[in-house]
């Protein structure tokens, strides 16, 4: 019976895949009050210390709906996410930029 399948299995593998692409959202089709995230506003918590309250200020203040720390040896995924808001620091904890995806 497994030999009957063999050669039904080979076709399936030859018919034709059709590709369709689903448009992406870019950070352009984001509306106001959507928690697309913006970081105008944010250069004076440049150089303080990383804390719970500087992103907790920071969110709010961006728009962003969720944040991520990132270090300098940290790994990140490179998918871009219009609500989250990255924060940069260095290697003393210090906060060295804001970035949105």
């Amino acid at each position: 019976m497994i030999r009957n399948l063999l050669p039904l299995v080979a076709l399936a593998g030859c018919t034709p895949m059709v590709a369709t692409e689903t448009p992406q959202a870019g950070p352009e089709a984001a509306a106001p009050g959507d928690g697309s995230c913006k970081i105008d506003g944010l250069t004076d918590l440049v150089g303080q210390a990383a804390s719970s309250d500087l992103a907790a200020d920071a969110m709010r203040r961006s728009g962003a709906r969720t944040m991520r720390w990132i270090g300098p040896d940290t790994a990140v995924t490179m998918d871009f996410r219009p609500d989250r808001l990255n924060i940069d620091t260095d290697a003393g904890g210090k906060v060295t930029r804001f970035h949105c995806g």
